[in-house]
This record gives C-alpha cells, structure tokens and sequence, in this order.
C-alpha cells in the first residue's frame, strides 16, 4: 500500500502549509505540496501527502475524505501512479507522425491525389 495521498477540490485558498498543518494530526507528514499554475501562479485545486507509512496515509484519507472545506467538500484517495503521456502528434519513440490514421497524408487521398 501506497502513503502517497491525493487531495482534490481543494478551495484556491488552501496552501501547502494548511495542508501539512491538517495532515500532521494523523501522523508523521513527509511532503505536502499543493499544485500550481505555471503561468497564473493560482492554486489548480488539488495538491499531494506523503506521509511516514501506509497505515497513517489511510487513516487521513478515512478521516478526512468528504470534509468540507471553506465551503468545499474534498475529494481524498491514495494517489496513483503517472501514467504514460500519448502525444497526438509529433516527435515520439517512433519519430515524427503526424497523425495515427494511415488514410491521411500527402497521396493518401483528398485534394491533389489520392487512390484512383
């Protein structure tokens, strides 16, 4: 089992230092980090727990999911790992494509050629 906790519909006021402040009354918090926009630099509503072991991650995620904060009821689970991006397009592990139809493309069809 996982200690890794999401938390999302987080209001855009929580800060990492709440979320570790409500966290730390279950345990031991080795990580609280709420995610933010890049461009914006505002909160993105969800953020991330490590804490010191399962048992203690499962005990927050018990306690705490469905709690309402600042109007707002928190959605709390164990995280799950990333998953692999797809790219639609682009430079990949095959190289360059532009698309996965094999129907599109120069000579493919549509204007300026095609299959006569």
């Amino acid at each position: 089992m996982s200690n890794k906790i999401y938390v999302g519909n987080l209001p855009y006021s929580v800060t990492d230092s709440n979320l570790h402040d409500n966290f730390s009354e279950f345990g031991t918090v080795n990580s609280a980090k709420v995610m933010m926009d890049r461009e914006t630099g505002r909160s993105k509503g969800f953020g991330f727990v490590e804490m010191a072991s399962a048992e203690v991650a499962q005990a927050a995620i018990d306690a705490l999911n469905g709690m309402s904060v600042d109007g707002r009821q928190i959605v709390v689970n164990l995280a799950r790992p990333r998953e692999a991006s797809r790219t639609a397009g682009g430079y990949g592990d095959a190289g360059y494509r532009s698309s996965g139809r094999s129907d599109v493309g120069y000579g493919n069809g549509g204007y300026g050629g095609g299959r006569y």
